[in-house]
């Protein structure tokens, strides 16, 4: 533990920078580049590149920061970073393929051995190209791993447990219903037992249905037919007790209706997120983008730390049942286009155009 926490400190002062970059230390790869300023071009620390004056470096956190500060990456480390994105690549599904293989996680020095690299490089290595640190990695495959058993035909739930990979029932039923949404029981049956109250109205943005499940609001779906939104929310709850709201839930619809409405009055309410630790970081940082701003896919990929997977945020947005409280409709392109949104481009537009009037 010591020897990491000191290798995480290595590089905060402009000296130890430079003393990677004399060495060409691999291990800081992702933690910095160097930029020259006579040249105009930045590097990776283990570049193959002429070592440079000291007086003509200037350091970034990022390739981004540098490209932002008018540098652009040498046609040599352009080349280099291909192929160490390629040895990167195959590293990364080796690890990915023992997590797989393994009844118990494995530990972050086991993969780290295995690649041939300090705990601290491969867990950055390993976060850039998945978008996920080793732990969450290991955490969404055994969540993915769980439903595929509990879904299996003539399971029971102990052979879920077992199945998944858990070594004990005890921290299964730690952990099952924050990964689940319910009980164990509860999914296996499609929902039996989960009582989710949903009332459907109409807003200036057409149809609009808020459902509450025990811990919270678990969607806010838009569209055109009334129908279709109640068939939408059957289908993520097949087997759940769907119930008409009551006047209580027909006032918390309308909080719902009316920060639609009028988006400066802001939206406060409990929500009850389902999903994989991958999108539910997307979605907590939507979740932080304040009314009126815009970010890009791109932007999201680097808040979460996952500068690779715009691909990824993208389609996390896109899994999104939950619109304007979770608010996908602040992502846009990177050149500011609004193309791409569940519930029409049209919707996105409006609720942009809103938010920026105030």
């Amino acid at each position: 533990m010591n020897a990491s926490t000191t290798t995480i400190h290595a590089y905060d002062t402009h000296e130890a920078r430079w003393q990677a970059v004399q060495t060409r230390d691999a291990e800081a790869d992702g933690y910095f580049v160097y930029a020259v300023r006579t040249t105009g071009i930045y590097c990776r620390p283990s570049s193959s590149a002429r070592c440079p004056k000291r007086e003509n470096v200037e350091f970034f956190a990022s390739a981004a920061a540098a490209e932002a500060a008018g540098y652009r990456a040498s046609r040599r480390a352009r080349g280099d970073r291909t192929a160490t994105a390629a040895e990167h690549g195959a590293l990364v599904a080796q690890a990915c393929r023992l997590f797989e293989a393994s009844e118990t996680p494995p530990s972050l020095d086991v993969l780290a051995a295995q690649a041939g690299m300090s705990p601290f490089h491969f867990h950055r290595v390993f976060k850039a190209e998945t978008g996920l640190t080793p732990k969450n990695y290991a955490s969404a495959y055994r969540a993915r791993k769980l439903r595929e058993e509990l879904n299996a035909a003539g399971s029971t739930v102990t052979d879920a447990i077992h199945g998944a990979g858990f070594s004990s029932n005890s921290r299964f039923y730690e952990i099952s219903e924050q990964v689940l949404g319910m009980r164990a029981k509860e999914y296996r049956a499609g929902g039996v037992g989960a009582v989710i109250r949903f009332a459907v109205g109409q807003c200036s943005l057409g149809a609009i249905l808020i459902a509450q499940s025990q811990r919270g609001i678990c969607a806010i779906l838009l569209g055109d037919d009334p129908d279709d939104l109640a068939r939408d929310l059957q289908d993520q709850f097949p087997k759940a007790e769907l119930i008409g709201g009551d006047a209580g839930f027909e006032q918390l619809a309308a909080q719902v209706v009316g920060f639609i409405e009028a988006p400066a009055i802001g939206l406060n309410l409990p929500l009850d997120v389902r999903g994989t630790v991958f999108q539910q970081r997307v979605w907590q940082a939507l979740r932080e983008i304040p009314p009126g701003a815009t970010v890009s896919y791109g932007e999201i990929a680097e808040r979460i730390g996952a500068p690779k997977a715009v691909r990824a945020v993208a389609q996390a947005c896109a899994a999104n049942h939950i619109a304007v409280a979770i608010p996908c409709h602040r992502v846009v392109r990177r050149d500011g286009d609004i193309s791409g949104y569940r519930w029409g481009v049209e919707r996105k537009g409006a609720l942009l155009r809103r938010e920026t009037q105030g």
